[in-house]
């Protein structure tokens, strides 16, 4: 099984092409692309370096970057230096930091709409709630009339007082 700095080289000396005519091509030092072709890593002060060049040179050269990509991150994950990503301080990683690195890691769009459905469902179901617990007859509280009449005899209502 060959290495993707193997690859790499190969691929380019089928190709006829040198050092220089690629760098022009992928707009990556020459220094870059001999480093890549020999398999030195440790040229590279970080692997998103090392990934994005891979990643060009493979597209110029026409080859299966998806492979060659996956090949990248088996060999790099074999080094002790790029096994995982550098940190960005000094301070050990907290609980907060790894909270907040799940919550980047989620699709917005879906958690956003399954938290307004959930919402809505919940709105809904209250209100049904509210409403069903409501349906008591109206006339039941009502107390007794306002109008007294002063007279028994209870054909006429009072007339309204004129005011002056």
């Amino acid at each position: 099984m060959s290495t993707v700095a193997e690859q790499l080289r190969h691929a380019r000396e089928q190709q006829k092409l040198n050092i220089y005519q690629v760098a022009e091509i992928t707009k990556i030092k020459t220094d870059h692309i001999r480093a890549l072709e020999a398999g030195q890593y440790d040229a590279f002060s970080a692997p998103v370096y090392i990934r994005g060049f891979v990643r060009t040179y493979a597209k110029a050269l026409k080859l299966d970057v998806a492979q060659v990509t996956a090949m990248l991150d088996s060999e790099l994950s074999r080094t002790e230096r790029f096994k995982e990503p550098p940190a960005l301080t000094n301070e050990p990683r907290s609980t907060l930091d790894f909270l907040m690195l799940q919550l980047s890691r989620l699709n917005w769009r879906i958690v956003g709409t399954a938290l307004g459905a959930s919402l809505v469902l919940l709105v809904l179901f209250f209100s049904l709630r509210g409403c069903r617990g409501k349906q008591t007859d109206p006339l039941k509280t009502l107390g007794p009339g306002i109008y007294h009449p002063t007279n028994a005899t209870g054909e006429l209502l009072p007339l309204p007082e004129r005011r002056k």
